[in-house]
Protein backbone atom coordinates (compact mmCIF):
# COMPACT_ATOMS: atom_id res chain seq x y z
CA UNK A 1 0.00 0.00 0.00
CA UNK A 2 0.88 3.06 -0.69
CA UNK A 3 1.39 6.38 1.54
CA UNK A 4 -2.15 8.31 1.24
CA UNK A 5 -1.96 11.90 0.06
CA UNK A 6 -4.12 14.94 1.23
CA UNK A 7 -4.17 17.75 -1.18
CA UNK A 8 -5.52 20.37 0.90
CA UNK A 9 -6.77 24.24 0.54
CA UNK A 10 -7.36 23.84 -3.11
CA UNK A 11 -10.50 25.48 -5.07
CA UNK A 12 -12.43 22.73 -7.40
CA UNK A 13 -14.45 22.95 -10.28
CA UNK A 14 -16.36 19.98 -11.40
CA UNK A 15 -17.78 21.44 -14.48
CA UNK A 16 -21.18 20.33 -12.81
CA UNK A 17 -21.85 23.95 -11.37
CA UNK A 18 -21.25 27.75 -12.41
CA UNK A 19 -18.98 28.26 -8.55
CA UNK A 20 -15.77 27.21 -7.82
CA UNK A 21 -16.06 25.30 -4.18
CA UNK A 22 -13.57 26.36 -2.05
CA UNK A 23 -11.73 25.33 0.07
CA UNK A 24 -11.61 21.46 -0.51
CA UNK A 25 -9.31 19.04 0.63
CA UNK A 26 -8.83 15.15 -1.63
CA UNK A 27 -7.65 12.42 0.45
CA UNK A 28 -6.23 9.87 -1.93
CA UNK A 29 -4.81 6.66 -1.29
CA UNK A 30 -3.86 3.32 -3.85
CA UNK A 31 -5.29 4.90 -6.73
CA UNK A 32 -8.66 5.99 -5.32
CA UNK A 33 -10.36 9.18 -3.73
CA UNK A 34 -10.75 8.72 -0.42
CA UNK A 35 -11.90 11.20 1.09
CA UNK A 36 -13.45 14.53 0.05
CA UNK A 37 -13.73 17.24 2.38
CA UNK A 38 -14.93 20.89 2.17
CA UNK A 39 -12.53 23.14 4.30
CA UNK A 40 -9.42 21.48 6.03
CA UNK A 41 -9.40 17.53 6.17
CA UNK A 42 -10.57 15.68 9.77
CA UNK A 43 -8.09 14.84 12.11
CA UNK A 44 -8.51 10.73 10.98
CA UNK A 45 -8.13 12.29 7.48
CA UNK A 46 -4.81 13.24 8.23
CA UNK A 47 -3.25 10.83 10.30
CA UNK A 48 -0.44 9.10 8.15
CA UNK A 49 -0.93 10.99 5.31
CA UNK A 50 1.18 13.10 3.30
CA UNK A 51 0.18 16.86 3.53
CA UNK A 52 0.19 18.57 -0.12
CA UNK A 53 -0.10 22.66 0.31
CA UNK A 54 -2.91 22.89 -3.15
CA UNK A 55 -3.57 26.13 -2.08
CA UNK A 56 -3.94 28.82 -4.80
CA UNK A 57 -4.55 25.87 -7.54
CA UNK A 58 -8.00 24.66 -8.89
CA UNK A 59 -8.78 20.84 -8.54
CA UNK A 60 -10.36 20.06 -11.76
CA UNK A 61 -11.69 16.52 -12.73
CA UNK A 62 -9.18 14.31 -15.11
CA UNK A 63 -10.79 15.07 -18.75
CA UNK A 64 -12.27 13.30 -21.41
CA UNK A 65 -11.39 13.40 -25.47
CA UNK A 66 -14.35 12.42 -26.84
CA UNK A 67 -12.63 12.28 -30.64
CA UNK A 68 -9.50 11.72 -30.93
CA UNK A 69 -6.98 9.34 -33.24
CA UNK A 70 -4.57 7.53 -31.05
CA UNK A 71 -2.06 5.86 -33.95
CA UNK A 72 -1.50 9.30 -35.82
CA UNK A 73 0.60 12.61 -35.29
CA UNK A 74 -1.85 15.23 -36.44
CA UNK A 75 0.20 18.44 -38.42
CA UNK A 76 -0.54 20.05 -41.07
CA UNK A 77 -0.25 16.99 -43.65
CA UNK A 78 -2.62 14.76 -40.89
CA UNK A 79 -4.25 13.03 -43.45
CA UNK A 80 -0.65 11.88 -45.47
CA UNK A 81 0.52 10.31 -42.02
CA UNK A 82 -2.09 8.28 -42.37
CA UNK A 83 -0.04 5.83 -44.47
CA UNK A 84 3.39 5.85 -42.49
CA UNK A 85 4.90 2.56 -41.66
CA UNK A 86 3.63 0.75 -38.32
CA UNK A 87 6.40 1.58 -36.58
CA UNK A 88 6.12 5.07 -37.00
CA UNK A 89 2.52 5.01 -35.66
CA UNK A 90 3.11 2.60 -32.72
CA UNK A 91 5.74 5.34 -31.58
CA UNK A 92 3.63 8.46 -32.64
CA UNK A 93 0.45 6.94 -30.39
CA UNK A 94 2.96 6.55 -27.11
CA UNK A 95 4.14 9.82 -27.55
CA UNK A 96 0.63 10.93 -27.76
CA UNK A 97 -0.19 8.72 -24.52
CA UNK A 98 2.27 10.31 -22.68
CA UNK A 99 1.32 13.83 -23.85
CA UNK A 100 -2.09 13.13 -22.83
CA UNK A 101 -1.98 11.99 -19.23
CA UNK A 102 0.29 15.21 -18.70
CA UNK A 103 -1.94 17.70 -19.61
CA UNK A 104 -4.45 15.28 -16.90
CA UNK A 105 -6.52 13.88 -19.56
CA UNK A 106 -7.07 10.07 -18.69
CA UNK A 107 -10.03 8.91 -20.69
CA UNK A 108 -9.77 9.05 -24.53
CA UNK A 109 -12.17 8.01 -27.28
CA UNK A 110 -10.01 6.51 -30.80
CA UNK A 111 -12.36 7.35 -33.28
CA UNK A 112 -10.69 5.36 -36.27
CA UNK A 113 -7.29 4.04 -36.51
CA UNK A 114 -5.53 2.65 -39.53
CA UNK A 115 -5.96 -1.12 -40.14
CA UNK A 116 -2.54 -2.77 -40.30
CA UNK A 117 -1.63 -6.98 -39.81
CA UNK A 118 1.33 -6.16 -37.99
CA UNK A 119 -0.13 -4.93 -34.56
CA UNK A 120 1.75 -5.73 -32.03
CA UNK A 121 -0.55 -8.53 -30.60
CA UNK A 122 -0.02 -9.84 -34.25
CA UNK A 123 -3.51 -9.70 -35.24
CA UNK A 124 -4.75 -7.81 -38.45
CA UNK A 125 -7.25 -4.97 -37.11
CA UNK A 126 -7.66 -1.42 -36.33
CA UNK A 127 -4.16 0.15 -35.03
CA UNK A 128 -5.45 1.42 -31.87
CA UNK A 129 -7.90 -1.89 -30.67
CA UNK A 130 -4.27 -3.30 -30.28
CA UNK A 131 -2.84 -0.31 -28.39
CA UNK A 132 -6.16 -0.05 -26.55
CA UNK A 133 -5.36 -4.04 -25.33
CA UNK A 134 -1.74 -4.04 -24.51
CA UNK A 135 -2.30 -0.40 -22.43
CA UNK A 136 -4.88 -1.73 -20.23
CA UNK A 137 -3.92 -1.83 -16.73
CA UNK A 138 -0.96 0.48 -16.96
CA UNK A 139 -0.97 3.71 -14.88
CA UNK A 140 0.96 5.46 -16.80
CA UNK A 141 -1.36 5.71 -19.96
CA UNK A 142 -5.07 6.41 -20.85
CA UNK A 143 -8.58 4.91 -20.37
CA UNK A 144 -9.16 3.72 -24.02
CA UNK A 145 -12.68 3.43 -25.88
CA UNK A 146 -11.97 2.66 -29.40
CA UNK A 147 -13.72 2.13 -32.58
CA UNK A 148 -11.70 -0.09 -35.24
CA UNK A 149 -11.18 1.90 -38.68
CA UNK A 150 -13.78 4.21 -40.40
CA UNK A 151 -16.67 2.65 -42.58
CA UNK A 152 -16.95 4.82 -45.48
CA UNK A 153 -18.71 5.01 -48.83
CA UNK A 154 -15.76 4.17 -51.60
CA UNK A 155 -14.08 7.23 -52.45
CA UNK A 156 -14.74 9.41 -49.84
CA UNK A 157 -11.75 9.15 -47.93
CA UNK A 158 -7.69 8.39 -50.05
CA UNK A 159 -7.44 4.84 -50.66
CA UNK A 160 -6.26 2.46 -47.92
CA UNK A 161 -7.21 4.71 -45.06
CA UNK A 162 -10.66 3.12 -44.29
CA UNK A 163 -13.04 -0.05 -45.02
CA UNK A 164 -14.67 0.80 -48.03
CA UNK A 165 -18.09 -0.57 -49.40
CA UNK A 166 -20.33 0.11 -51.62
CA UNK A 167 -24.15 -0.85 -50.21
CA UNK A 168 -26.30 -0.59 -47.70
CA UNK A 169 -25.40 -5.11 -46.91
CA UNK A 170 -21.37 -3.68 -47.15
CA UNK A 171 -22.34 -1.04 -44.68
CA UNK A 172 -24.20 -3.19 -42.37
CA UNK A 173 -21.58 -6.21 -42.72
CA UNK A 174 -18.27 -4.16 -42.33
CA UNK A 175 -19.93 -2.54 -39.16
CA UNK A 176 -20.02 -5.34 -37.31
CA UNK A 177 -17.04 -7.16 -38.85
CA UNK A 178 -15.39 -3.85 -36.26
CA UNK A 179 -17.24 -5.33 -33.37
CA UNK A 180 -16.27 -8.57 -34.57
CA UNK A 181 -12.52 -7.19 -34.30
CA UNK A 182 -13.01 -6.14 -30.65
CA UNK A 183 -13.92 -2.67 -31.15
CA UNK A 184 -15.87 -0.50 -28.40
CA UNK A 185 -18.19 1.55 -30.98
CA UNK A 186 -18.16 1.54 -34.71
CA UNK A 187 -17.31 4.89 -36.83
CA UNK A 188 -19.30 5.46 -39.60
CA UNK A 189 -17.88 8.16 -42.30
CA UNK A 190 -21.10 9.91 -43.02
CA UNK A 191 -19.29 12.58 -45.12
CA UNK A 192 -19.29 10.94 -49.12
CA UNK A 193 -17.71 11.69 -52.07
CA UNK A 194 -20.08 14.38 -53.09
CA UNK A 195 -19.72 16.80 -49.94
CA UNK A 196 -23.68 17.97 -50.07
CA UNK A 197 -25.24 14.98 -50.91
CA UNK A 198 -25.78 12.11 -48.29
CA UNK A 199 -24.58 8.88 -49.12
CA UNK A 200 -26.79 7.07 -47.37
CA UNK A 201 -30.66 6.73 -46.50
CA UNK A 202 -31.26 7.09 -43.14
CA UNK A 203 -32.77 3.71 -42.68
CA UNK A 204 -29.78 2.11 -43.97
CA UNK A 205 -28.06 3.88 -41.09
CA UNK A 206 -30.65 2.53 -38.46
CA UNK A 207 -29.98 -0.86 -39.89
CA UNK A 208 -26.32 -0.76 -38.25
CA UNK A 209 -27.42 1.68 -35.19
CA UNK A 210 -29.95 -1.10 -34.32
CA UNK A 211 -27.92 -4.01 -35.02
CA UNK A 212 -24.85 -2.37 -33.35
CA UNK A 213 -26.69 -1.57 -30.27
CA UNK A 214 -27.96 -4.53 -30.44
CA UNK A 215 -24.41 -6.03 -29.78
CA UNK A 216 -23.75 -3.33 -26.78
CA UNK A 217 -22.19 -1.38 -28.46
CA UNK A 218 -22.91 2.59 -30.04
CA UNK A 219 -22.27 4.42 -33.05
CA UNK A 220 -20.23 7.52 -33.97
CA UNK A 221 -20.99 9.29 -37.04
CA UNK A 222 -18.61 11.64 -39.10
CA UNK A 223 -20.50 14.19 -40.30
CA UNK A 224 -19.49 18.15 -40.71
CA UNK A 225 -22.21 19.09 -44.14
CA UNK A 226 -25.42 19.81 -43.55
CA UNK A 227 -26.45 16.69 -45.13
CA UNK A 228 -24.52 14.59 -43.51
CA UNK A 229 -25.45 15.93 -39.96
CA UNK A 230 -28.88 15.46 -40.88
CA UNK A 231 -27.95 11.80 -41.34
CA UNK A 232 -27.07 11.57 -38.21
CA UNK A 233 -29.19 12.89 -36.68
CA UNK A 234 -32.46 11.15 -38.51
CA UNK A 235 -30.50 7.75 -38.03
CA UNK A 236 -30.49 8.32 -34.03
CA UNK A 237 -26.73 7.63 -34.19
CA UNK A 238 -25.20 7.64 -30.61
CA UNK A 239 -22.62 10.80 -31.30
CA UNK A 240 -22.64 12.80 -34.41
CA UNK A 241 -18.83 13.87 -34.66
CA UNK A 242 -17.70 17.54 -35.87
CA UNK A 243 -21.48 18.58 -36.71
CA UNK A 244 -20.22 21.76 -38.66
CA UNK A 245 -23.52 23.10 -40.17
CA UNK A 246 -25.82 22.53 -37.76
CA UNK A 247 -29.28 24.15 -38.39
CA UNK A 248 -32.74 24.05 -36.38
CA UNK A 249 -34.24 21.19 -38.06
CA UNK A 250 -30.92 19.24 -37.56
CA UNK A 251 -30.85 20.53 -33.95
CA UNK A 252 -34.50 19.87 -33.06
CA UNK A 253 -33.70 16.33 -34.66
CA UNK A 254 -30.69 15.24 -32.22
CA UNK A 255 -32.61 16.17 -29.24
CA UNK A 256 -35.21 14.62 -30.24
CA UNK A 257 -33.25 11.10 -30.83
CA UNK A 258 -30.63 11.70 -28.11
CA UNK A 259 -27.51 12.20 -30.53
CA UNK A 260 -24.70 13.74 -28.68
CA UNK A 261 -22.50 16.25 -30.66
CA UNK A 262 -18.92 15.88 -30.10
CA UNK A 263 -17.46 19.11 -30.64
CA UNK A 264 -13.92 19.66 -32.62
CA UNK A 265 -13.87 23.62 -33.42
CA UNK A 266 -10.17 23.80 -32.32
CA UNK A 267 -9.39 21.96 -35.38
CA UNK A 268 -10.27 24.45 -37.47
CA UNK A 269 -8.52 27.07 -35.45
CA UNK A 270 -5.19 25.23 -36.11
CA UNK A 271 -5.95 25.75 -39.50
CA UNK A 272 -5.92 29.14 -39.23
CA UNK A 273 -2.88 28.92 -37.84
CA UNK A 274 -1.39 27.09 -40.68
CA UNK A 275 -1.81 30.12 -42.48
CA UNK A 276 1.41 32.11 -41.15
CA UNK A 277 3.03 28.72 -40.53
CA UNK A 278 3.17 26.39 -43.50
CA UNK A 279 2.86 27.54 -47.69
CA UNK A 280 -0.03 24.70 -47.87
CA UNK A 281 -1.97 26.73 -50.29
CA UNK A 282 -5.10 25.65 -48.87
CA UNK A 283 -4.26 26.99 -45.58
CA UNK A 284 -2.20 30.43 -47.32
CA UNK A 285 -4.09 31.81 -50.45
CA UNK A 286 -6.32 34.42 -49.64
CA UNK A 287 -9.28 32.13 -51.19
CA UNK A 288 -8.12 29.29 -48.71
CA UNK A 289 -8.07 31.19 -45.49
CA UNK A 290 -11.37 33.03 -46.21
CA UNK A 291 -13.07 29.59 -46.31
CA UNK A 292 -11.57 28.39 -43.21
CA UNK A 293 -12.64 31.49 -41.72
CA UNK A 294 -16.20 30.62 -42.97
CA UNK A 295 -15.99 27.30 -41.70
CA UNK A 296 -15.25 28.28 -38.69
CA UNK A 297 -17.99 30.77 -38.24
CA UNK A 298 -20.08 28.19 -39.37
CA UNK A 299 -19.64 25.30 -37.12
CA UNK A 300 -19.67 27.96 -34.02
CA UNK A 301 -23.00 29.21 -35.23
CA UNK A 302 -23.82 25.29 -35.16
CA UNK A 303 -22.84 24.16 -31.68
CA UNK A 304 -24.42 27.50 -30.82
CA UNK A 305 -27.80 26.83 -32.03
CA UNK A 306 -27.07 23.05 -30.88
CA UNK A 307 -27.05 24.49 -27.38
CA UNK A 308 -30.11 26.65 -27.36
CA UNK A 309 -31.90 23.21 -28.57
CA UNK A 310 -30.55 21.49 -25.66
CA UNK A 311 -28.32 19.02 -27.55
CA UNK A 312 -25.77 17.35 -25.37
CA UNK A 313 -22.13 18.63 -26.33
CA UNK A 314 -18.88 16.90 -25.38
CA UNK A 315 -15.60 17.81 -26.28
CA UNK A 316 -13.00 16.20 -28.79
CA UNK A 317 -9.68 17.66 -29.99
CA UNK A 318 -9.62 15.92 -33.05
CA UNK A 319 -5.68 14.90 -32.37
CA UNK A 320 -4.19 12.97 -34.86
CA UNK A 321 -6.61 11.97 -37.61
CA UNK A 322 -6.89 15.41 -37.29
CA UNK A 323 -4.45 18.66 -37.51
CA UNK A 324 -4.23 19.23 -33.53
CA UNK A 325 -1.63 17.55 -30.91
CA UNK A 326 -2.31 15.13 -28.35
CA UNK A 327 -2.93 17.16 -24.89
CA UNK A 328 -4.91 20.33 -26.30
CA UNK A 329 -8.29 19.87 -25.39
CA UNK A 330 -8.25 22.63 -23.50
CA UNK A 331 -8.42 24.06 -27.06
CA UNK A 332 -11.57 22.88 -27.32
CA UNK A 333 -13.32 24.05 -24.57
CA UNK A 334 -11.94 27.53 -24.75
CA UNK A 335 -13.40 27.30 -28.70
CA UNK A 336 -16.54 26.29 -27.19
CA UNK A 337 -17.10 29.52 -24.49
CA UNK A 338 -16.01 31.50 -27.98
CA UNK A 339 -19.14 29.52 -29.45
CA UNK A 340 -20.97 30.30 -26.97
CA UNK A 341 -20.89 27.54 -23.84
CA UNK A 342 -20.62 29.20 -20.18
CA UNK A 343 -17.37 28.04 -19.08
CA UNK A 344 -18.53 25.61 -16.78
CA UNK A 345 -20.50 23.85 -19.34
CA UNK A 346 -17.53 23.78 -21.30
CA UNK A 347 -15.70 22.42 -18.38
CA UNK A 348 -18.37 19.93 -18.10
CA UNK A 349 -17.78 18.99 -22.25
CA UNK A 350 -14.45 17.88 -21.35
CA UNK A 351 -15.31 16.05 -17.96
CA UNK A 352 -18.29 14.46 -16.89
CA UNK A 353 -19.79 14.55 -20.86
CA UNK A 354 -17.76 12.58 -21.87
CA UNK A 355 -17.97 9.95 -19.33
CA UNK A 356 -21.80 9.97 -20.65
CA UNK A 357 -20.33 9.46 -24.06
CA UNK A 358 -18.19 7.04 -22.76
CA UNK A 359 -20.87 4.85 -20.68
CA UNK A 360 -18.66 5.33 -17.41
CA UNK A 361 -19.87 6.84 -14.76
CA UNK A 362 -16.23 7.40 -13.52
CA UNK A 363 -14.95 9.23 -16.50
CA UNK A 364 -14.65 13.26 -15.83
CA UNK A 365 -15.98 13.41 -12.65
CA UNK A 366 -14.46 13.39 -8.89
CA UNK A 367 -16.19 11.63 -6.02
CA UNK A 368 -15.13 9.39 -3.05
CA UNK A 369 -14.62 5.99 -4.37
CA UNK A 370 -13.68 6.61 -8.02
CA UNK A 371 -10.53 6.51 -9.47
CA UNK A 372 -7.69 9.24 -8.00
CA UNK A 373 -8.10 11.47 -11.50
CA UNK A 374 -7.66 14.97 -11.01
CA UNK A 375 -5.49 17.83 -12.28
CA UNK A 376 -4.43 21.03 -9.96
CA UNK A 377 -4.68 24.24 -12.68
CA UNK A 378 -3.39 27.83 -12.20
CA UNK A 379 -6.16 29.86 -11.89
CA UNK A 380 -10.23 29.28 -11.98
CA UNK A 381 -11.61 27.97 -15.13
CA UNK A 382 -14.75 28.70 -14.59
CA UNK A 383 -13.80 32.10 -15.21
CA UNK A 384 -10.82 31.68 -17.58
CA UNK A 385 -10.80 28.21 -19.72
CA UNK A 386 -7.08 29.37 -20.82
CA UNK A 387 -6.06 27.94 -17.09
CA UNK A 388 -6.62 24.66 -18.09
CA UNK A 389 -3.27 25.25 -20.37
CA UNK A 390 -1.49 26.09 -17.00
CA UNK A 391 -1.16 22.26 -15.40
CA UNK A 392 0.65 22.30 -12.14
CA UNK A 393 0.22 18.78 -11.19
CA UNK A 394 -1.82 16.33 -13.05
CA UNK A 395 -2.84 12.52 -11.25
Amino acid sequence: MSQPQLFEGAALADGLTPELRKPVSVLIADGAVTGLFDGSAPARARTGARVIDASGATIVPSMVDCHSHLTLPGGAQWVARGGDPTAELIDAAERNAAALTAAGIRWVRDVGSPRRPDTPDGRERALALSLRDLWRGRPDYPYVRAAGTWVTRGGSLPPGLSVEVQDADGLLAASLAQLDDGADLVKLYLDGPDADVAPWSAGEVRRVVDAVHARGATVAAHGTGLANCRLAAEAAVDTLEHGFTIDADVARLLVANRVTVVSTLSVLQSWQGFASTTTIDRFTTRAGRQRVAERLETAQQSVRMAHAAGVAIAAGSDFGGGSVRAGHLAWEVEGLVRAGLEPWEALGAATWRGGEVLRDPRAGRLAVGGPAHFTLVHGDPLSDPAALWRVWRAL
